[in-house]
């Protein structure tokens, strides 16, 4: 995964409200079990992956697994994550796996 560590992600902080708990956004890339790229964003990304995991996440991802984080980016706010989600989505597929560090 290319941008964040576990430890950054948004979800892995539980706890609500402003200061050092509040949960951050962020934008990132599943590469899917058929070579296909997902882009989301979210602001609780352990449980996000988890949904996604089990098949609860996007529609676009149930029946694609195994899935992997490929790329993950924090956002300031849920508009940035938003419009860097759209940027993402509007790439292609050449620029998103040189983001993911994996282009040959």
């Amino acid at each position: 995964m290319v941008g964040c560590t576990m430890h950054d992600l948004p979800g892995n902080d539980k706890r609500r409200g402003k200061g050092a708990g509040e949960a951050r956004w962020c934008v990132y890339l599943l590469l899917c079990g058929d070579g296909s790229l997902y882009a989301g964003s979210t602001n609780q990304l352990g449980a996000r992956l988890s949904k996604h995991g089990r098949g609860r996440g996007a529609r676009y991802t149930r029946g694609r697994g195994p899935l992997a984080l490929a790329f993950c980016e924090p956002a300031p706010d849920r508009g940035a994550a938003l419009r860097r989600e759209r940027e993402l989505k509007r790439l292609p597929r050449a620029h998103k796996l040189a983001l993911c560090g994996r282009l040959r």
